[in-house]
């Protein structure tokens, strides 16, 4: 009941900040927007970056939610390629470069913990979900080292605009591989144009298969009929003539051959010169080009024949590839739908599945802009700051705010919280999908890990909302995160001299063992730092009675099993696993 009390008079302070007469406090130079209490500070930190922490928690209380967006907007990007590139540098002449996925997934998991610019890793986290490209492909899964460096494009793009983006993304060897425009030709005989890429740019990565209003609502296109009816945002001769845009694109550092006919060079030059390993060939990481370009066999493989995009743009006949590939994007880019399609998308992956229409039109406001320049950053400011996000509740009845915790989130999220390390600073996590479903750019399919208009059949689908993150919620993985979480609590923690060889991240705990002794404290703790104060109450009230249970005195482990089993219980806890 104390507990209770406290966060309702907390809340009740930070009510009255909002309406200005947050006077009479300890010191004069608070920040006016908050956040006005840990809870608060923990909350928000969960959403904007991957895992709160105690230092980072007070850092946020100190200097207010805008200080810290502004300084993490401002923030350089850490990099995943100079991670793998140092380690391939460092393998002696004629031995085998062991440098696979594994060692991207390090480089991954090092920045999710430790890197300072957290709120771009998370944002290239959620944008690696929506432009996805995975290692899942037979094309990609060998070369952990363009997956890399295309990470490293969504993480520079992380707070710039849209279109460079799409630019970048668009003309990769690892999107051209993985949805085959790389070596895309024009119709000659019975080739036709892949359609893939043409296909996903427009459903996947910026406007959806139908027409939206600002708010995310629905278009309807005939007011006089009942019920709301869909517009398409394009057809399939839409998809042809893009299709016919994306032709004629190869690798980089092919060289143009003396005759059309030499078409070899065309499909396999990205193999190296002199035996270079594939892994550090610069046609894995600089923007694809055009087959011929400037030259007259650049017609042999693109389609010059004039276009129609979308909203009934044409391109010219006779237009070049590159010109070609440019207006198509600044077609696409310019389209009515970019704003709240991938807003709402960028909104699910930060703080609810269900956002109000209020709440997407503001986003998708903010990230088009007076300019319509379609800036992420501040798209993902608004995002964070909207009442609804911080309130954590919506302007409409019944309609519930929140989303399910990613899994991967979940252990980045312990990690963090306690300082987790190996002993040699390496982090052997290169498999993360056999417990989480999930792993970064590990995509079973290009549509993500889970749709983003999934509904869980039962009372989620009935009351029209949707429920992303469940699909990977299955009663295997739910077992396999369960039991994953209980062995990096219970097994992998420092001091454990049963840990042989193996060197794994290891949490530290001798932190919250010093407070053990006191099962409310330790348990607010635990509270305040996963879950921003929510903790249910009787969750919290039988949390307490299960740790005072535990003997601080039976044996040294005493302090430490209490600790542990209170991490353990709250983390594969509903309560926690559902994000408010």
């Amino acid at each position: 009941m104390y507990r209770t009390l406290l966060l309702s008079a907390l809340g009740m302070l930070a009510g009255a900040a909002n309406a200005g007469d947050f006077i009479f406090k300890a010191g004069m130079d608070e920040p006016i927007e908050g956040p006005y209490n840990r809870y608060e500070a923990a909350r928000f930190l969960n959403q904007a970056t991957f895992g709160a922490t105690l230092t980072e928690i007070d850092r946020l209380q100190r200097i207010g939610y805008n200080a810290w967006l502004d300084e993490q907007l401002a923030l350089p990007a850490s990099q995943h390629l100079p991670f793998l590139d140092n380690l391939i540098a460092q393998i002696p002449a004629g031995q085998s470069i062991d440098v696979w996925q594994d060692k991207r997934q390090e480089i991954w998991f090092k920045n999710a913990l430790s890197a300072p610019d957290q709120l771009r890793q998370r944002m290239a986290y959620a944008l690696s979900q929506i432009f996805v490209v995975s290692d899942q492909n037979g094309g990609l899964e060998g070369n952990p080292t363009t997956l890399a460096h295309y990470y490293d494009q969504l993480t520079l793009g992380a707070f710039g605009n849209y279109r460079p983006l799409l630019g970048s993304i668009t003309t990769h060897p690892s999107m051209g591989t993985y949805l085959s425009s790389l070596g895309n030709r024009k119709e000659v005989g019975p080739i036709r144009p892949d359609e893939n890429y043409a296909r996903e740019i427009m459903q996947l990565f910026s406007i959806g298969l139908v027409q939206l209003n600002m708010d995310g609502s629905v278009v309807d296109g005939n007011s006089a009929t009942s019920g709301i009816q869909p517009v398409p945002t394009y057809n399939q001769d839409t998809i042809r003539n893009f299709a016919r845009v994306f032709t004629g694109w190869n690798y980089s550092t092919c060289e143009v051959p003396n005759a059309p006919n030499q078409t070899w060079k065309w499909q396999y030059c990205p193999s190296g010169p002199n035996g270079q390993d594939w892994r550090s060939h610069a046609g894995w990481r600089t923007p694809m080009k055009p087959w011929g370009e400037g030259t007259p066999y650049e017609s042999e493989y693109h389609d010059t024949a004039a276009k129609t995009l979308l909203n009934g743009a044409t391109i010219a006949a006779g237009t070049n590839a590159r010109t070609e590939m440019s207006l198509a994007l600044d077609n696409i880019a310019a389209h009515q739908n970019v704003a709240p399609f991938l807003s709402k998308l960028l909104i699910q992956r930060f703080t609810t599945s269900n956002p109000s229409p209020a709440y997407v039109n503001a986003v998708a406001t903010a990230f088009k802009g007076t300019d319509n320049s379609l800036n992420f950053g501040r798209a993902i400011r608004t995002i964070l700051m909207h009442p609804e996000a911080r309130s954590g509740r919506t302007n409409v009845s019944n309609l519930p705010f929140g989303k399910i915790r990613e899994p991967i989130l979940r252990v980045t999220g312990l990690w963090r919280a306690y300082d987790a390390r190996s002993n040699d600073n390496r982090i052997r996590e290169g498999w993360p999908e056999y417990y989480a479903a999930q792993a970064a750019m590990r995509s079973p399919t290009v549509f993500n890990f889970y749709l983003p208009g999934y509904a869980l059949p039962g009372p989620i689908a009935n009351a029209n909302l949707v429920s992303p993150e469940f699909q990977i919620t299955t009663d295997t993985y739910i077992t396999r995160i369960n039991n994953e979480l209980f062995g990096k609590i219970n097994w992998a923690w420092f001091g454990n001299t049963g840990l042989g060889t193996w060197d794994p991240v290891q949490v530290q705990l001798n932190r919250d063992m010093a407070i053990a002794g006191n099962s409310w404290r330790l348990v607010d703790r635990i509270d305040m730092l996963f879950m921003g104060g929510k903790m249910p109450q009787p969750m919290f009230d039988a949390l307490v009675t299960h740790v005072n249970g535990l003997d601080m005195n039976a044996s040294w482990e005493g302090p430490r099993l209490r600790v542990q089993d209170a991490l353990w219980l709250t983390l594969t806890s509903p309560a926690y696993i559902l994000e408010k």
